[in-house]
């Protein structure tokens, strides 16, 4: 009697590791990438303090914080404390709301932006802290002029000498958009 031979059929297996290579790197550049965008979103580039802890007095404890903001816009300087927008109505809409410091001449104004802020600075003499918020298509020339325009009063006296007040040096960077 002739036996028969079975020939079993291989199945070919699924091999799925270079499929999971690929799912767990995409996972883990995709949770890396918005770890960084987030830590990267308010950027806090205070300098550092030359003395020690001055000591608060009770008129600067009673003073309410003032959360200053400069957001640069297209249309120019809008200027923010905690109660709401400086020199605008605050009933009207965001988008429509003007500038509180309009371009002159199509461009920003950083003399009256700082003149602003020193009104600001007689009010909160305490205050150091101010938010920069700017489109993201603002040129970084833009950027750093309005930090100088809001780290330094240029006061001119009569005789045509010039003394340089500091107003607002806690800088924190953050982007609109």
């Amino acid at each position: 009697m002739r036996r028969r031979v079975h020939v079993e059929e291989e199945v070919g297996e699924l091999n799925i590791v270079p499929y999971l290579d690929i799912v767990v790197n995409l996972v883990m550049f995709m949770l890396l990438s918005m770890t960084g965008l987030i830590s990267l979103g308010v950027l806090n580039v205070s300098t550092p303090k030359i003395g020690g802890a001055a000591a608060t007095t009770a008129e600067q404890a009673e003073q309410p914080k003032l959360l200053l903001t400069v957001a640069i816009g297209k249309q120019g300087f809008y200027i923010a404390g905690a109660g709401g927008v400086l020199g605008a109505d605050a009933a009207t809409p965001d988008a429509t709301r003007p500038p509180t410091i309009p371009l002159r001449d199509g461009k920003y104004d950083y003399a009256a932006l700082s003149e602003q802020l020193h009104g600001i600075k007689e009010k909160f003499p305490s205050e150091t802290a101010v938010i920069l918020s700017a489109d993201m298509d603002v040129v970084y020339d833009t950027l750093i002029q309005t930090m100088d325009a809001c780290r330094e009063y240029v006061l001119r006296k009569p005789d045509g000498s010039t003394e340089h007040k500091a107003m607002f040096y806690d800088v924190s960077l953050s982007m609109i958009g």
